[in-house]
């Protein structure tokens, strides 16, 4: 395969900053959120004695030599204003990078699909097209549309036939996105290529002066799992049916082991986790903090700094990139940190050591297991030009709207999710299009708890609301920076209970609550409530 100059790495000289960076980001990691992989992981040589801007994927061992990994320009998705619009899903064909084709579903003919674009109070009239070869049903995650026009699977369209969206969005300026919500085939949709963003502006937002244009990026990061060719495969069998979907290959907006060209400036990074069932713990690969500005529900009161922020599937954050004492020919890797997960199947993580945590022998189950926490080095930022413009990140941004009221006894559920045997339940059953399992008062705050009694980390997610992050008991054993705010998808280790306070306002109906590892989804980690 053919590269030009700009796809050739380049391999430093010198081993002696990465090899102190690492000594000390692992320190660092370690006292800060426990993540006792790190060591096992550089006894491995999964990270040990490798240069700056020499790369190599997860698991190879340093004794194999320098064998630097060509990376490949990602793009943007085109941006769209969703009035009037037909979003037509298809199959397809796509260069991944480097000219390796590989097929793939898509909206409009984009991977990924186009980024629909509108302000807050805006009407959305959308008209999805199914030309593909099973039904489908498009989701709006994390907007609170009528009943209708949420995307439960039990709408789905088969091939030929369209499905029109009509709705105000009232929801707060922020990051969201869209997938299908077919139901048993989320997880093999959202693998070909059907997700993007929906960003909502606002005023208020545009006041506080933060990255805008070419300096607001919205990516979907993602792992996969390619085949001999370079293809990526879905092969949710066995071991990947309970521990979800994982590959050791980095994608950023379907682009494998993808760089940017920036310039020396702020940037606004706009991150889902679009993976199928992959924890990430994001990092620079410098080993400075990262500054969080905004999650799920739209921007923080204030900016927040952190070592490295845990992002579970479906999860959205806004981080801002500060390039601007960086000189052209510099470059800033955005990595997925090793971690452990206590209490997952066996104690399993990268370099980690363990029994099978009483699932028996199936090797295979705690190899795949095993991949969450796996190091991946997801985005490179190359600077190739400097910028004469300055900005500060402000120390505050917006108030947040109003918490549900807890002023009385709000009502309390509890959903215990559990992955075991094939199976994967909440409140001990797998999902029944037809039943209705709550049944939730309209305009009256509760307080629900999501225990994870299984073995496998379960980001919880729930449509028609957003809500607030009270507790977390067991496992990590608190509420962190980046969960501040409104959220609708919330990351539930194994041994964790998380409370969270909600009300349901803006529309009575049947909507969702479910895990969004894609795999947990399909398999009947789901269930119905009515809000009335």
């Amino acid at each position: 395969m053919s590269t030009s100059p700009e796809d050739r790495p380049s391999v430093p000289p010198t081993t002696q900053p990465r090899r102190e960076f690492l000594r000390m980001s692992t320190r660092g990691l370690v006292a800060a959120w426990g993540a006792t992989a790190f060591p096992g992981a550089l006894e491995a040589g999964i990270l040990r004695d490798r240069p700056p801007g020499a790369f190599f994927l997860p698991g190879w061992d340093a004794g194999h030599g320098l064998q630097p990994v060509v990376r490949h320009s990602m793009h943007l998705a085109p941006v769209v204003d969703p009035v009037r619009l037909d979003l037509v899903a298809a199959p397809g064909e796509v260069d991944i990078g480097g000219g390796v084709r590989a097929p793939a579903w898509m909206i409009n003919g984009t991977l990924p699909s186009p980024v629909l674009r509108l302000n807050r109070g805006s009407l959305f009239d959308v008209t999805m097209v199914n030309r593909l070869p099973e039904p489908l049903i498009l989701h709006w995650h994390g907007l609170a549309p009528p009943e209708a026009m949420d995307g439960h699977p039990r709408l789905a369209v088969g091939p030929g036939e369209d499905y029109h969206y009509r709705f105000q969005v009232d929801d707060r300026a922020g990051t969201y996105w869209y997938h299908s919500h077919a139901h048993h085939r989320t997880g093999y949709h959202t693998h070909m290529g059907i997700a993007g963003f929906l960003i909502v502006d606002d005023p208020a937002e545009a006041s506080l002066g933060l990255p805008d244009g070419d300096h607001d990026l919205p990516i979907i990061l993602q792992d996969r799992r390619l085949d001999p060719r370079g293809i990526p495969v879905h092969q949710p069998a066995g071991p990947s049916m309970m521990a979800g979907m994982m590959g050791d290959a980095p994608f950023a907006n379907g682009i494998h082991r993808p760089y940017r060209e920036v310039d020396a400036a702020l940037y606004r990074l706009r991150l889902l986790n679009g993976s199928n069932a992959r924890v990430l713990n994001l990092g620079r690969s410098d080993g400075r903090p990262l500054v969080v500005a905004g999650n799920d529900g739209g921007l923080l009161e204030r900016p927040v700094e952190v070592p490295s922020v845990y992002m579970g599937v479906g999860e959205r954050l806004d981080l801002l990139l500060d390039l601007s004492d960086l000189a052209v020919g510099d470059r800033l890797t955005l990595v997925s940190l090793p971690f452990t997960i206590p209490g997952a199947m066996g104690g399993m993580g990268p370099g980690g050591r363990g029994g099978m945590g009483g699932m028996g022998g199936m090797g295979g189950m705690m190899a795949e297991a095993n991949r969450q926490g796996e190091p991946l080095e997801l985005l490179e930022f190359r600077v190739t030009r400097a910028s004469s413009v300055r900005r500060r990140i402000p120390s505050r941004f917006l108030p947040l709207p109003p918490p549900p009221d807890r002023s009385g006894v709000p009502r309390r559920r509890h959903f215990q999710f559990d992955s075991r045997m094939m199976n994967h339940t909440i409140n001990g059953r797998t999902f029944d299009m037809d039943r209705i399992d709550e049944r939730v008062p309209f305009g009256e705050t509760e307080i629900w708890s999501f225990e994870n009694v299984s073995g496998f980390p379960h980001p919880v997610h729930l449509h028609a609301t957003h809500f607030e992050v009270l507790t977390r008991t067991g496992g990590r054993n608190q509420v962190f920076p980046w969960e501040r705010g409104r959220k609708d998808t919330v990351l539930v280790w194994p041994g964790e209970t998380v409370e969270v306070a909600l009300r349901f306002s803006a529309h009575r109906g049947l909507f969702m609550l479910h895990c969004h590892n894609l795999e947990h989804e399909d398999h009947g980690m789901m269930m119905n409530f009515l809000v009335e």
